[in-house]
């Protein structure tokens, strides 16, 4: 009984200082897209490891979603890292962020495995007629949710031009909407699941989860700065910062942006973030190890609000 008493008492000791060691930790709340998942969990683990009074605790989910938890429920964030820049900017500033920080790009894929019907048979030159065929089943992401899904439609739009194939993006736009899902990375499962054979998909991402890809042309995956222009001449609605109110979305170089929110608990352990996240031999390393280019620094045309201690990762200049 005596043993069973001291028993008793030491897992009470061990778990009251547990608890004690889990309040005394500071937390740090990041926001993120789903195609930042890998990247960020090997990220946040190695400022973990480096800051052992740190927890860090994250939310994914798209990232216009991730956008309106901070502007419509008014949730605290620290970090909101987002698969466009330009969400911070037409959903967060100036309200609730001053400022945002370009970080990384990426491109559109078509991406798929080794059980995909006719995955022998797709290239450059046939993907479109793949994807429509009706035995193909094929998967995206919601455009009023998440940027992968309205970059998706894009695609599919400056492909008809490409192609020279008039209505070809309204086919693929009306095709398996039965399969449109909140953030990228829920179709993950549906395509190894066999229940996709093909879905739009960013590079890097595919190549992270160690899925095969098919590569599009530079005048449609919205990779390149230099095709800007290209990218601009198509557009789609999305949602705007107000229910009901509705905003056009050019086509545009793939860039990801991040910024610390006003509501931010911890600007200060916010910013020994950033410095942990952009440093070249830690976060920046380990992005572009996981198929993610780097662009620190880049330009900014909120420079001038960014904090003093974060400007080395940014410049003023085009």
């Amino acid at each position: 009984m005596k043993n069973k008493f001291f028993y008793l008492i030491l897992i009470a000791v061990v778990a009251f200082l547990n608890s004690t060691n889990a309040q005394d930790k500071q937390q740090l709340i990041i926001f993120h897209a789903g195609s930042l998942t890998i990247p960020f969990e090997k990220i946040i683990n190695g400022f973990e490891n480096e800051n052992p009074g740190i927890e860090v605790i994250r939310e994914i989910a798209g990232s216009r979603e991730c956008a309106r938890k901070i502007s419509e429920l008014n949730k605290q964030c620290d970090i909101m890292a987002s698969a466009d820049y330009k969400v911070i900017d037409n959903l967060l500033i100036p309200n609730h962020a001053n400022w945002n920080i370009k970080f990384a790009t990426n491109e559109m894929a078509i991406v798929f495995t080794e059980h995909s019907r006719r995955a022998d048979e797709i290239n450059q030159n046939n993907w479109y007629e793949i994807l429509l065929d009706e035995n193909i089943n094929i998967g995206r992401s919601d455009p009023d949710m998440d940027p992968c899904g309205y970059r998706a439609v894009l695609t599919m739009k400056l492909s008809e031009t490409f192609y020279k194939n008039k209505g070809l993006a309204a086919k693929l736009s009306a095709k398996d909407n039965e399969y449109i899902r909140p953030k990228e990375t829920d179709l993950i499962a549906l395509l190894e699941a066999g229940e996709l054979d093909y879905i739009f998909l960013y590079r890097s991402v595919a190549e992270q989860h160690g899925l095969k890809f098919l590569m599009l042309p530079d005048e449609i995956n919205l990779e390149r700065a230099e095709l800007q222009d290209e990218y601009k001449k198509v557009s789609v609605e999305i949602s705007g910062k107000k229910p009901g109110e509705k905003i056009v979305q050019y086509g545009d170089a793939m860039v990801y942006g991040f910024t610390i929110p006003k509501n931010s608990p911890n600007p200060d352990l916010a910013e020994k973030f950033v410095h942990y996240f952009l440093s070249k031999d830690k976060g920046l390393k380990i992005l572009e190890k996981l198929g993610q280019p780097t662009i620190i620094p880049s330009y900014s045309d909120t420079y001038k609000n960014i904090p003093n201690a974060l400007k080395i990762y940014a410049t003023d200049k085009k």
